[in-house]
């Protein structure tokens, strides 16, 4: 069996101090389709009901004032004096009215999401964390760190103090992102600015830890930075707005367990009852090379006509507009398109010599008003 490639466990000035093997789950098929959708599912489970007061639009006594008055039948304000009496009420369509299908709370607000797929799109977002190129899609600053999965040594677990988790950031060149979180803060456009979410900003690191001994109190207040137990892993933490590549910091205890968290191809994970990592289908994205192996080539049965008949791509022509169509369909239609041009022409020869031609009637009449005036 091959060997396992292995990462650098850094300390928090950013050195090299010992070496992990690299966790099963990182080599685990990347689904992002997979991710969006259960992302989309479990984002619909944090959501707070909301609808629209009960007795909204029907705190009036309107009546209807019945047929005969040559006004609509909708209910309308009694009493007088003001511009309200009178005026249409209760209907979706009337100023002051309640809405159309008012809002209600018991709405079915939850998700139910399948616990394998759950897995798997937590799985498949774990796996890109450790590829570079979806981190740097994902727009996080990552230049200046030495490697991905970047993994910390298990002191930073007791960082207690704010002041010493912004050193560690920037002694290992993560401090980047977290300047690129800061900048990137904007006010709201919306409504939400009045709904105690004026601001909005992007997404950090996220620093994800074995055992709390202080690391989340420090690591809470910097902009952006987020954190986890490696026990409990988060869709939403890990691919947040369903995209993969967050930049991720693992601690080496974090590190160390991934394997007993998800298990691997082989052997089940020791926390999820008898869960294995998903298997993809192809070990090879090359498919055109898959085809074209000798092994798939001894099987497969050869092209109908020939191996080098390509397909003829032919043009549909109609017999009424090109010549050589109708010609092919009707052999008869060139006598006859040069019969039809033969007496055209002979029509305009005798066309002058017609007796009902315009120069002749002239003529015509002109003998008949002589003859008139000499009688």
């Amino acid at each position: 069996m091959a060997s396992r490639p292995v990462v650098q466990v850094r300390s928090l000035e950013g050195e090299s101090t010992s070496t992990l093997p690299l966790p099963a789950v990182f080599t685990a098929p990347i689904r992002s389709d997979v991710v969006a959708q259960i992302h989309k599912s479990i984002a619909k489970n944090r959501r707070q009901p909301y609808s629209v007061a009960e007795n909204a639009g029907h705190q009036t006594s309107a009546e209807s004032w019945g047929t005969g008055r040559a006004v609509a039948r909708i209910p309308r304000v009694g009493g007088g004096g003001t511009h309200r009496s009178g005026q249409a009420a209760f209907g979706n369509v009337c100023r002051g009215g309640r809405m159309f299908a008012p809002t209600k709370i018991w709405r079915k607000w939850h998700v139910k999401v399948n616990q394998n797929q759950r897995r798997f799109a937590v799985v498949s977002a774990v796996a890109a964390t450790a590829v570079p190129s979806l981190v740097l899609a994902r727009g996080h600053k990552i230049e200046g760190v030495s490697e991905i999965p970047l993994v910390v040594s298990s002191s930073v677990e007791s960082i207690k103090k704010t002041k010493e988790a912004v050193a560690a950031l920037q002694g290992l060149q993560a401090h980047a992102d977290v300047a690129k979180v800061i900048a990137s803060k904007k006010v709201r456009a919306g409504k939400g600015k009045a709904r105690n979410r004026k601001y909005r900003q992007r997404r950090g690191p996220l620093v994800i830890y074995g055992e709390d001994k202080g690391l989340v109190k420090a690591f809470r207040n910097i902009p952006g930075v987020e954190t986890a137990n490696v026990r409990s892993l988060n869709l939403l933490t890990l691919a947040p707005g369903g995209h993969l590549g967050r930049f991720c910091i693992w601690t080496e205890s974090a590190f160390a367990q991934l394997d007993e968290v998800f298990g691997t191809f082989d052997k089940p994970s020791t926390l999820k009852n008898g869960y294995k990592l998903p298997l993809s289908k192809v070990t090879s994205t090359n498919i055109s090379d898959v085809i074209a192996s000798e092994e798939i080539q001894a099987v497969v049965r050869a092209p109908l006509g020939g191996a080098n008949t390509k397909r003829q791509i032919t043009q549909k022509k109609s017999g009424l507009r090109n010549r050589a169509v109708l010609f092919r369909l009707n052999p008869y239609a060139k006598t006859q398109i040069r019969l039809a041009l033969a007496a055209e022409k002979a029509a305009k020869e005798k066309k002058g010599k017609a007796p009902g031609h315009k120069t002749e009637k002239i003529e015509a009449s002109a003998e008949w008003q002589k003859s008139l005036l000499s009688a």
